[in-house]
């Protein structure tokens, strides 16, 4: 039997990346799925290939920065399968590189929305189906820079705090159920968020961490499925630090 046998999952940012490795581990470790993404073309490859080697999947194509978006893989889950065991909100983007006086309003806005916005949305929307059953798994991807700030990198670095706070506080809200919030802190991971950033600032962030070397998406996505499973009982408001000796308290 396997760790996540008969869980129903709902994954954002699925199509790629982090999030495409967590899809995969989780759907290997035996949890059916919801893949949620804007990246329609993504979407389908990544499900395709998931759906032909494991378990069920089912996607939703839409911008997590919009609520309906959230209602929608909802009721596909609950359709489908009729229960949430597991929500992942691993979608988020890196933002325009520049100092806070050179940024305006609008790119603090777009990156609220999609990093922040977009979790407060998933976790609105799935919570109560969880409280249903008494039982739920919720993994906020949070980062590094959430809990240090990065230079130039003010919205992603403001918004991943947010994440950390917002995990901190359902955790709390949560407690005595049988649902646990836990978030994620990942140093500098090799996906296409990277792409978003300049050379200078990537090596930045890889030259802070002590281990010498950028994170594998394998090493998040076991971290992410052990916080998915009955087997973390004891945890939740928590943060739990993926960052090569980066991390600093």
């Amino acid at each position: 039997m396997k760790n996540l046998d008969g869980k129903v999952a709902i994954v954002t940012g699925a199509a790629t990346g982090i999030g495409y490795g967590i899809s995969k581990r989780l759907a290997n470790d035996g949890a059916n799925l919801v893949m949620v993404d804007l990246d329609a073309s993504m979407m389908e490859q990544s499900a395709s290939e998931i759906a032909a080697r494991t378990q069920e999947v089912e996607i939703s194509i839409g911008d997590v920065s919009d609520p309906k978006t959230a209602q929608e893989a909802v009721n596909k889950a609950i359709t489908k399968w009729g229960k949430i065991d597991i929500l992942i909100n691993n979608a988020g983007i890196g933002g325009v590189n520049g100092n806070i006086w050179e940024l305006d309003v609008e790119e603090m806005d777009r990156v609220y929305r999609t990093n922040l916005r977009g979790v407060f949305s998933f976790c609105h929307e799935v919570i109560p189906h969880m409280l249903e059953k008494d039982y739920g798994r919720i993994v906020n991807i949070a980062s590094i820079a959430g809990k240090e700030g990065n230079p130039r990198m003010v919205p992603y670095s403001s918004t991943k705090a947010a994440v950390i706070g917002l995990t901190k506080s359902i955790g709390k809200e949560l407690a005595g159920t049988g649902v646990l919030a836990n978030c994620v802190t990942p140093a500098v991971v090799q996906t296409r968020i990277l792409e978003e950033f300049t050379p200078e600032q990537v090596q930045y962030m890889v030259d802070r961490i002590p281990i010498g070397r950028t994170g594998e998406i394998s090493e998040i996505a076991a971290l992410v499925a052990w916080l998915s499973s009955n087997e973390c009982s004891f945890s939740t408001g928590a943060v739990f630090d993926i960052s090569g000796g980066r991390a600093t308290y």
